[in-house]
């Protein structure tokens, strides 16, 4: 007998199948002792990795089964994302790893993940259809509307819907973040997405309005009195985002002192639509209220009252300022297609209503405020996002400033 003998805990190493198997004593994450097992065809290297395997769990605690990329992703997502992130993030992060993560690495064991699985993984996620990867249009009705057959990859004829940049980037995140969290919980030693390098897609620039066309699209809507102008003055004036407008209750609005409160939002997330608090402390604010948003919500609480008036028992009251004929909240989808037709009939570029708020910061910016009075009006965490420029406002000066831009949409002419 050669060698020294093997010592109590050690684990041990024989014959197993067509190969040979080992097994380690270590601790847990959760603190207990338990057979962690190894399985390879060549001896010597699997008792290398026994070796290796030993050092580890002195140093540090060590999972006795390691879970599948699809395992610990449904784990993460239910017992980490769900209960401490925002219902619109988790709904995204679970989009991106049902979608994109699990198709492609979901079967790979986690400790058996490396960084060349990683980047294979995102040339082929740059290079698959979605469409055909996805089954997208295999689940359209074989009969039906024009709009709504199939039309592609279904019938033999591939559309080439591949993933953007962005996608593939937003993918690598969640697939980053997941194992990111299994090295918190000890399960890995490295986080094998975090070495490969990704490009960063260049956002799309979109043009701001200027002055004269939010004044022609305000104008449009008033002459037309389109129930929806009270929200397109708040979006335009005071940079609301379209969450932050749907969700606003009426008891936000303080017409006496000339302010209304930001802190509640309307989202359409997995098949719900919820009216919660906004995502960040930083959205929650209190701005005055401009004249021309004051005169825009004092009307539209006028049409509210005939609509209750004339909905009678069908009236459901949420207590919310923008609404439909019965009280109802606006779905979002709704209110973007609305805000898309009256572009259309103002006559105006056609833009989408989160690109509002960079409109509403131009407007801001061509009326000469203060940096700094923008960043809390649009509430933007840091100045870097508004602009570089480091200095502190009153109250007054903000009020003072919305003021100025409410009188520029309103098309007021002091001469």
């Amino acid at each position: 007998m050669t060698g020294r003998a093997r010592a109590n805990g050690e684990g041990s190493l024989f014959a197993y199948r067509n190969g040979y198997a080992a097994y380690v004593w270590v601790t847990t994450p959760a603190g207990t002792r338990e057979r962690r097992w190894i399985y390879g065809q060549d001896r010597d290297e699997l008792h290398g990795r026994r070796i290796d395997l030993q050092k580890q769990a002195r140093d540090v605690p060590v999972a006795a089964k390691v879970p599948t990329v699809a395992t610990y992703l449904d784990y993460w997502l239910t017992e980490v994302v769900k209960p401490h992130l925002a219902p619109a993030t988790a709904a995204n992060y679970d989009m991106f790893a049902r979608l994109y993560v699990v198709p492609g690495l979901g079967a790979k064991r986690l400790d058996k993940l490396t960084v060349r699985d990683v980047q294979t993984w995102l040339n082929k996620l740059r290079q698959t259809c979605q469409c055909c990867a996805q089954g997208k249009d295999a689940a359209r009705p074989a009969k039906g509307r024009p709009n709504q057959k199939r039309r592609c990859c279904a019938v033999g004829s591939c559309c080439g819907q591949r993933s953007s940049e962005r996608t593939c980037r937003d993918a690598w995140t969640v697939l980053r973040n997941v194992l990111s969290n299994a090295v918190r919980e000890e399960i890995l030693t490295r986080n094998v997405a975090a070495l490969v390098r990704v490009s960063k897609p260049r956002p799309r620039k979109v043009k701001a309005w200027t002055v004269d066309e939010a004044r022609q699209l305000l104008e449009s809507a008033r002459t037309d009195h389109d129930p929806r102008y009270v929200g397109y003055v708040l979006i335009l004036v005071l940079g609301l985002r379209r969450g932050e407008l749907l969700g606003l209750p009426w008891s936000g609005v303080d017409f006496d002192n000339a302010e209304i409160t930001i802190g509640w939002q309307l989202q359409r997330i997995a098949g719900q639509l919820l009216h919660r608090q906004t995502k960040t402390e930083a959205s929650d604010t209190i701005l005055p209220l401009p004249d021309l948003c004051a005169a825009a919500l004092h009307e539209h609480r006028q049409r509210q009252e005939r609509w209750r008036a004339d909905a009678g028992p069908a009236w459901h009251d949420d207590g919310l300022v923008l609404t439909t004929r019965y009280g109802r909240p606006i779905e979002p989808r709704n209110f973007h297609r609305d805000f898309k037709a009256r572009c259309v009939k103002a006559g105006v570029r056609e833009l989408p209503v989160h690109a509002m708020r960079r409109t509403c910061a131009s407007l801001l910016v061509a009326l000469d405020v203060h940096p700094c009075v923008a960043m809390q009006i649009l509430r933007h965490s840091q100045i870097a996002v508004t602009m570089n420029v480091y200095s502190e406002v009153s109250s007054t000066e903000t009020r003072a400033a919305l003021k100025r831009l409410g009188e520029s949409l309103g098309g007021t002419d002091d001469t």
